[in-house]
């Protein structure tokens, strides 16, 4: 799941730098990315001409958190390819967090995003957008509140020692921003997650599902373990 869903990430991005010169994408972060980053660092490309944004970050968390987005991608990801041309940080915990959601959004603004690499969460949501998500704003980054489930999916993975540890809210990228995105790949684990794939697969797209959004995007692609697909009525690649 995770070597297939790399291959076809990198793919798009080698096509992006053929074509542009260079490729902006964003990486997520979770255990459901885990084999997938491990396989796409691995991947021949010019790593020099990609600039990468991620998804979230805790509002208030410092990279040196065990939990932190920023100090997993740097572990996982940035370390390994060791010349990335840009990695593009959310600082969840700036000092003046509406100067640094104002930096980031007049950054990926210029971009146009190769890929977006993404997972769904227990509640379905997407990035940290919980239901019921906000659909409607073209702001690429905002301040959100994440609900009960998300918060309980993150203690139960073990990022925090305890529920009352685990933030009250987060910087995210938006639904819209991550529609831009050429391609989106979903890599999604997990028995916990069949009911959230179902939801966002086979059924009604509603900002209650937040991940159901993209069935309105052409260009999307969905990686599944057996346990995660199976609630769906035909299981796809």
């Amino acid at each position: 799941m995770g070597r297939v869903a790399a291959q076809e990430g990198a793919t798009a991005i080698r096509e992006a730098v053929a074509r542009d010169g260079r490729a902006a994408i964003v990486v997520a972060t979770g255990a459901s990315q885990f084999e997938m980053l491990e396989h796409l660092v691995r991947e021949d490309i010019d790593w020099s001409k990609v600039t990468a944004f991620h998804l979230d970050e805790y509002v208030g968390l410092p990279q040196s958190h065990p939990a932190s987005f920023r100090g997993y991608l740097r572990k996982r990801f940035v370390e390994p390819v060791a010349n990335l041309g840009e990695f593009v940080e959310v600082h969840g915990d700036a000092s003046d967090l509406e100067s640094e959601i104002a930096r980031l959004n007049v950054r990926i603004a210029a971009e146009d995003i190769a890929v977006c690499f993404a997972g769904v969460g227990e509640n379905c949501h997407l990035a940290f957008n919980d239901p019921p998500a906000d659909f409607d704003t073209e702001q690429p980054y905002l301040v959100v509140d994440l609900d009960d489930a998300c918060r309980q999916q993150q203690y139960g993975e073990g990022w925090f020692p305890t529920l009352e540890d685990v933030p009250a809210q987060a910087v995210s990228m938006s639904v819209r921003q991550i529609l831009k995105a050429r391609h989106i790949i979903l890599t999604v684990p997990d028995e916990r997650k069949a009911k959230a794939i179902k939801a966002t697969l086979e059924g009604p797209v509603t900002n209650l599902a937040p991940a159901s959004i993209l069935q309105t995007h052409g260009e999307v692609s969905v990686h599944l373990d057996p346990a995660a697909a199976g609630l769906l009525e035909s299981a796809s690649t």
